[in-house]
C-alpha cells in the first residue's frame, strides 16, 4: 500500500464574480476526483476552499500509483494462428490493440480447457509528483465558464474566468510543479489585500487554512457563519427585528468578501415614503445591501452592509456606504415621484408601442383581451358583479406599469408599483390589490394571489399567454418554454382548484375566442383540444406529485370530471377507497375491464328484463341504483359517495360473470347480455376508467 501524504492545490487570480466563482467550486471536486481516478492514484475526499480571489482544493493523495500485473486474454489459440504457427490478422489485431507485437503473445490453456492467446504485462508504480503536475495542469484549461467571457494575460493564448496572479500547489511540503500562462506555482498563497498584504508561505496542506486565516482570510463556510452571527445580534438587539437576506443576495454577499465584518447604515426618512419594494430592491440588487424590518413588519431606516476591510474603520466604511446608498435610493424616489405624474390611462395607451409577441400583437392588445377574458372567468366561477366589475377594470389597468420609470428599472416590481399608482389615482383598494397580484404564484410554492379579482386577473393573463402561444403553433417543447406555458398552467390550475373552483375547458374558448376576433388564424377546436390537453397534462403530473399512483391518475383523466378542484377530490377518494380496500377495487377494475373488452356500445343499453336470469337481473337493478347514487353524489361533489356507489357493483358483476355465459349461442340472448355491460360500463364512463386500475 502506497504511502499517502496531503495535497494542496490553490489557483489565485484577480477577484472573481459570485456565480462564475460558485459554479466553478461545483465542478472542481469532480474535475480533480475524476482525474486521481484516472490516473491510478489512491485519493481521499476532495474539500474546496474559495474566496473571490482564491479557488483551492485539499485532499489525501498516494504518492505512487499500485504496480499491476495485467492479463488480457485473446482469441483462442486456433483462431490466432493457421496450420503453420503463423499469426492471423485476429492475432495481429488483439496484439496491436495491447501495445505489442504478435510475436509477443504467449499460449496457455484457460480455465475451460481451451488454448487461448494472451498478453501479460508489469505496469510499474509510478511517482504521483508528474501525474499531478499533469493533473492540476488539465483542471485549469478544463473549468468552465458559462455566461462569463474569459480573459487573456500574459504572453500566451490560455485563458480563465479572471487572470491569474499565482499557484500555490503541494504534495507534502513539496511544490508540485504546475505551469499556466506564464504563471508557476510555488509554495506561497495571497492574503487579503488589506488585512494582510503580499506572498504569505505554505509549508504543507494542513496549515493552509490557519495561513490564510492569519492572513485576514476566511473560508467560505467560515464567512457565512460570521455573517449569520452578525446578523443574528442585530435582530437580537433590536427586539423582533428581521433582516431581510435572500438567499441568491446572501450567497453573492458571502463570495464578495474574504474577512466579513457586519455593520449597520441609515438611510434617510423621506426614502420610507416611497414603496419599500423599490427601496429594498435598489439596496439588495444593485448595493447587495440587507433592509431591516421592525416587529411589525415595517420596513426602518437601518440597513446591514458587510464590509471588507479593518474592522476598525467601520465608521468610514458606513459612511461611504451611507452616501452611496442616498444616491441610488434618491433614484428610486425619482422615478416613483415621475411616474406618479402620468395618469395610468396614459401609461396603457403607451402599451400599443410594446410588443408583446411577434404575432400575437401588442401589450395593449393582451390587456384589451384580458380584459373580456375576465369576465368570462368571472361568469364561470359565478362571482359577484362587484368583483367582476374589479377584475375587469384591473384587467384594464394591469400591464399599464410596464412603460413606468420605476419598472423600467425594477423590472421584477411589475404589478407592484401598478398597485401603488392604481390607489394614488384613486382606484379601489380591490382593484390595486389585483393589479399588485396577478403575476402570483411566480412560482413553484409562492403565493396565490390575495383576493378574487386578483385571482381571475391572474388566470386571465397566464391563460391568455398559454392560449396565444398554441394559436401561433409555438407550444412549449420538452427543452423550449421561453413564456414559461407549464408554470403559467400550474399557476391556472391552483388558482381554479383553490380560489375560484370553476373548469378550464370553456375559458380556453373564450381565450382563443379573443384571438380570433383579432384576426389570427387557427384550427379553433384543434388548437382548443391541445390547450385543454396540455393544462390536463400539468393536473396530472401535479396529481402524481401529491402522490396518487399514475394508475389512478389515469382513470379519473380518463372520466369527464376535469374542474381542477373536483378532479383532485376525485382522485384523492378513489386512492383512498383502494387503499382502504384494496382487494374490491382490484377485483371490480379487473371486472370491469372484462366488461369494457365484451361490451358492443353500437347496441345501446336498453335491455329486455324478461328473459333475464337471476344474476342478470341482480346486477342490472345494482347498476340502476349505482347511476342514481352516483348522480345525487356527483351533484353534492361528495366523491367518496360516489367511489362507495361504483364499488358496490363489485359483488353483482362477479356473480354475473361466475354465473352467466355472455357469448351465449342464442344472438338475441347474447346481445341482452352484452346490453346489459353496456349498462353497466356506462355507469363509470363520466367518472373514472375502472380497467385502468386493472392494468400492469
Amino acid at each position: 500500500m502506497a504511502e499517502t501524504r496531503d495535497v494542496l492545490f490553490e489557483i489565485g487570480v484577480e477577484e472573481m464574480p459570485s456565480a462564475p466563482l460558485m459554479n466553478a467550486v461545483k465542478q472542481l471536486p469532480k474535475l480533480i476526483s475524476d482525474g486521481l481516478d484516472a490516473a491510478g492514484l489512491a485519493h481521499g475526499e476532495v474539500r474546496v476552499v474559495s474566496t473571490p480571489r482564491r479557488l483551492a482544493a485539499l485532499s489525501t493523495v498516494a504518492t505512487e500509483t499500485e504496480a499491476v500485473h495485467e492479463v488480457k486474454r485473446g482469441p483462442a489459440a486456433q483462431i490466432a494462428f493457421d496450420a503453420d504457427g503463423n499469426p492471423t490478422k485476429a492475432a495481429e489485431g488483439f496484439a496491436r490493440k495491447c501495445g505489442i507485437a504478435a510475436t509477443e503473445l504467449i499460449r496457455r490453456v484457460d480455465t475451460d480447457g481451451r488454448e487461448y492467446v494472451f498478453v501479460e504485462k508489469d505496469i510499474p508504480a509510478a511517482p504521483a509528483m508528474p501525474l499531478l503536475s499533469r493533473l492540476f495542469e488539465d483542471v485549469i484549461a478544463n473549468l468552465e465558464w458559462p455566461n462569463y467571457r474569459s480573459q487573456r494575460w500574459g504572453s500566451t493564448h490560455e485563458t480563465f474566468v479572471r487572470p491569474i496572479r499565482w499557484i500555490c500547489a503541494l504534495l507534502g511540503s513539496e511544490v508540485i510543479p504546475v505551469s499556466y500562462a506564464d504563471v508557476v506555482s510555488g509554495n506561497t498563497t495571497r492574503g487579503h489585500r488589506v488585512l494582510g498584504p503580499g506572498e504569505h508561505v505554505v509549508s504543507e496542506p494542513a496549515v493552509y487554512e490557519q495561513v490564510l486565516e492569519q492572513a485576514g482570510v476566511l473560508s467560505e463556510e467560515r464567512r457565512r457563519q460570521v455573517i449569520a452571527d452578525g446578523i443574528a445580534k442585530i435582530e437580537a438587539e433590536r427586539d423582533g427585528a428581521h433582516v431581510d437576506t435572500p438567499k441568491k443576495v446572501l450567497d453573492e454577499v458571502v463570495n464578495l468578501c474574504e474577512w466579513p465584518t457586519v455593520l449597520v447604515g441609515v438611510f434617510d426618512e423621506e426614502f420610507l415614503h416611497v414603496p419599500h419594494e423599490i427601496i429594498c430592491e435598489s439596496m439588495l440588487s444593485n448595493q447587495r445591501y440587507f433592509p431591516i424590518y421592525d416587529a411589525q413588519g415595517e420596513l426602518t431606516r437601518e440597513f446591514v452592509v458587510v464590509g471588507n476591510g479593518r474592522p476598525e474603520n467601520a465608521a468610514t466604511i458606513i459612511d461611504g456606504n451611507e452616501r452611496v446608498v442616498r444616491a441610488r435610493l434618491y433614484d428610486a424616489k425619482f422615478f416613483y415621484d415621475e411616474d406618479l405624474k402620468v395618469p395610468l390611462e396614459e401609461f396603457r395607451s403607451r402599451l400599443a408601442s410594446v410588443a408583446f409577441q411577434e404575432k400575437l400583437g401588442s401589450v395593449l392588445q393582451k390587456s384589451e383581451r384580458m380584459e373580456d377574458l375576465a369576465l368570462a372567468i368571472a361568469n364561470a366561477a359565478h362571482i359577484g358583479a362587484h368583483a367582476a366589475s374589479d377584475a375587469q377594470r384591473a384587467a384594464h389597468l394591469a400591464k399599464a406599469d410596464l412603460v413606468s420609470s420605476a419598472v423600467v428599472e425594477f423590472t421584477s416590481q411589475q404589478g407592484v408599483m401598478g398597485g401603488y399608482y392604481a390607489k394614488a389615482a384613486g382606484e379601489s383598494d380591490e382593484v390595486a390589490d389585483a393589479i399588485r397580484d396577478h403575476y402570483r404564484p411566480r412560482f413553484a410554492g409562492d403565493e396565490l394571489p390575495e383576493g378574487i379579482a386578483g385571482c381571475i386577473v391572474a388566470v386571465a393573463d397566464k391563460l391568455d399567454t398559454v392560449a396565444g402561444m398554441f394559436a401561433i403553433g409555438e407550444p412549449p417543447t420538452g427543452s423550449k418554454d421561453p413564456f414559461a406555458l407549464r408554470r403559467s398552467a400550474i399557476g391556472i390550475l391552483n388558482i381554479l382548484r383553490q380560489r375560484l373552483q370553476c373548469g378550464y375547458e370553456e375559458l380556453v374558448d373564450a381565450a382563443l375566442a379573443n384571438y380570433a376576433e383579432q384576426g389570427i388564424e387557427f384550427d379553433l377546436g384543434a388548437t382548443a383540444a391541445a390547450v385543454c390537453g396540455f393544462i390536463k397534462g400539468r393536473m396530472e403530473q401535479m396529481a402524481r406529485d401529491e402522490h396518487i399512483p399514475a394508475d389512478t391518475v389515469a382513470a379519473v383523466s380518463a372520466g369527464s370530471v376535469s374542474s381542477p378542484v373536483d378532479y383532485f377530490a376525485l382522485a384523492h377518494a378513489l386512492q383512498d377507497a383502494r387503499g382502504n380496500d384494496p382487494e374490491t377495487f382490484e377485483n371490480l377494475a379487473t371486472a370491469f375491464a372484462r366488461a369494457s373488452h365484451l361490451a358492443d356500445g353500437s347496441l345501446g343499453c336498453e335491455v329486455d328484463e324478461s328473459s333475464l336470469e337471476t344474476a342478470e337481473l341482480e346486477l342490472l337493478q345494482a347498476t340502476d341504483a349505482a347511476r342514481e347514487q352516483t348522480a345525487s353524489a356527483l351533484a353534492a361533489k361528495d366523491f367518496a359517495a360516489v367511489i362507495s356507489a361504483l364499488a358496490s357493483l363489485r359483488a353483482p358483476i362477479d356473480r354475473f360473470f361466475d354465473d352467466v355465459m355472455v357469448m351465449d349461442d342464442d344472438p338475441g340472448v347474447r346481445e341482452n347480455r352484452l346490453k346489459l355491460l353496456n349498462r353497466f360500463e356506462s355507469v363509470f364512463t363520466d367518472i373514472a376508467d375502472m380497467g385502468a386500475l386493472a392494468k400492469k
